[in-house]
This record gives structure tokens, sequence and C-alpha cells, in this order.
């Protein structure tokens, strides 16, 4: 549940909206930068997310299994 004790509005509890800022500094170089997201966007970054983070451990399965003896072509046989 939202807090609603002081400071809070009654607005920020029901936003729909989520924001997150940033400020980094190193020497005389820096950086500031602020993002916003609906809860729609948020979730759907997340599928996105979930879906590349997915697929990407089925192309490794795939790439890292052992193939049947006789199963590779005979163009693609390595020979010394």
């Amino acid at each position: 549940m939202a807090d609603s004790g002081p400071g809070r509005t009654a607005r920020a509890a029901t936003s729909s909206s989520h924001t997150a800022s940033l400020r980094l500094s190193a020497g005389s170089a820096s950086l500031q930068a602020e993002v916003a997201i609906s809860t729609r966007g948020l979730m759907a970054l997340g599928a996105m997310i979930a879906g590349t983070l997915l697929s990407a451990a089925v192309i490794v399965v795939a790439s890292t299994r052992k193939l049947p003896q006789g199963a590779m072509p005979r163009s693609m046989v390595r020979r010394r």
C-alpha cells in the first residue's frame, strides 16, 4: 500500500508514471539523467527483456549441444 504520511499527496499515491533520476560526477566530467515511464511501458519493457534473455538461452543451448554421430553434412566436416 502507498504511504499517505506527511509530504505525500493523494495524487502521488495513485500516479501511473514512474520516474528515476541519476547524477554522476567524476573529476570534471558529470552526467545527469531523468527518465519517466508509465506502468504499461514498464510492463512492456520487462516483457521485452525477458523475451530477449529467454531467446538467448535457447540459442546458447542449441549452439553448444553435441550432434549425433554422422549428423553433420560432409561439406562441414573438418579435415586436417
